[in-house]
């Protein structure tokens, strides 16, 4: 096991309501739901000497200590490439209080991607960065390459060649998803469940990604506070220890349209699981529920496979029959996803895990709060963003892997 594992945990979680229209500001979200995750494990600002975040963030660091008067920062980082930074920024906070360069770090996205700025559209900035990102999109966008759908659509029908994998195979995981949000009440889609005759009804957005394979736009923000495994021991909530930490980019790699390489699936998260298990000493059998990033549906069974959850092209299969369902062989996204709960850039993936590991999450795993499951496993993995470079955590009810 690596020495990161169990020296630091996330203590508190907060969140704002998830909608489609704020009528907030970016930095006004993000520090509402710092105040509540500070309030959820009983710290203040004033303890707060670390922050972290995405680069993709408009809230600066600097901003969000004035507004909630934190006073002097030890610590502040930023993560790249998107969604993928969403376990990354918890990586970063894990090190800082591990080495004793911070005490108390919150890590924070906040974004109104629905009212503002909406990531499932063309955005003609995204080819026109001064970097080499901006190079390498400007290789796709005069193909027509220009949203996250089109770029995932070609991954999605090579999976498809390669493995007959069919259309009904990504539709299950959005039934799942969205069974899981159905009943949570914190869910944009609360109440609303889809069968998968809806999925195939659904409008086609870039072949043969029907609309309801792809994400939600939400407005909205989520923080969580990280801290020592001794300090949060002696905080109001049970700790969520991170027993693994790992950030992973796969040779050959693009953001999202790494299309130049033999393996044009999503070998990046095959590089986070390896570390992961690495780390904790766990595998795939130690999991007994799992947060994957679900932006885009054939994504999920693309890192079933990835992690080792089961072989490559068996995703189908492991997802047939409820198979990642409460009650299934590997319950996933309980809290609906990103395509049932919200789309926060999966931070809010994150904290269904602290839900999960603390025993208080609307659609509960058995065991994962310490008593363990019929396997005996109480851990859960949560990964960010695919078809990018990537992250991943492990989270568990006690510091060391195996309880």
């Amino acid at each position: 096991m690596s020495g990161l594992s169990g020296r630091a945990a996330i203590a508190g979680i907060g969140a704002t309501e998830f909608s489609k229209e704020s009528g907030r500001s970016e930095l006004r979200l993000s520090v509402e739901a710092i105040k509540a995750a500070l309030t959820d494990c009983g710290l203040t600002p004033a303890d707060v000497d670390g922050l972290v975040t995405f680069t993709m963030d408009t809230s600066s660091e600097i901003a969000v200590a004035r507004e909630l008067g934190i006073g002097e920062l030890r610590f502040f980082s930023r993560i790249n490439y998107g969604g993928g930074a969403a376990c990354g920024t918890v990586q970063q906070a894990a090190m800082a209080v591990a080495t004793g360069v911070a005490d108390v770090v919150v890590v924070y996205r906040g974004f109104n991607e629905r009212s503002g700025q909406r990531f499932g559209q063309t955005a003609v900035w995204a080819s026109a960065q001064v970097n080499t990102n901006g190079l390498d999109n400007a290789w796709t966008y005069p193909h027509g390459l220009t949203t996250p759908a089109a770029t995932v659509a070609m991954q999605a029908r090579r999976y498809m060649h390669e493995y007959g994998a069919t259309s009904e195979d990504f539709g299950r995981v959005a039934v799942a998803d969205r069974r899981h949000a159905a009943t949570n009440p914190a869910a944009f889609f609360h109440g609303k469940p889809i069968t998968l005759e809806d999925h195939q009804a659904s409008r086609m957005i870039a072949d043969p990604l029907h609309l309801l394979d792809c994400c939600q736009e939400s407005d909205g923000a989520v923080a969580l506070v990280v801290t020592s495994a001794e300090r949060a021991r002696d905080l109001a909530q049970p700790p969520a220890y991170v027993v693994a930490a790992a950030q992973g980019c796969a040779p050959d790699q693009f953001v999202m349209t790494s299309y130049y390489r033999d393996d044009i699936g999503v070998p990046e998260m095959g590089v986070v699981g390896r570390e992961l298990w690495r780390q904790s000493g766990l595998g795939p059998a130690d999991v007994a529920t799992a947060v994957l990033y679900d932006h885009f549906t054939p994504y999920v069974l693309m890192q079933l496979e990835e992690l080792g959850f089961c072989g490559r092209g068996e995703g189908p299969g492991f997802v047939a029959d409820g198979g990642i369902e409460l009650g299934g062989h590997l319950p996933v996204n309980t809290h609906g996803g990103q395509l049932g709960e919200a789309y926060i850039h999966g931070m809010n993936g994150i904290a269904e895990a602290v839900r999960q590991v603390r025993g208080t999450s609307v659609n509960q795993v058995i065991g994962v709060d310490g008593a363990g499951g019929p396997s005996g496993t109480t851990n859960a993995l949560v990964t960010a963003g695919t078809g990018v470079p990537t992250s991943g955590l492990i989270l568990g009810r006690t510091p060391r892997a195996g309880g």
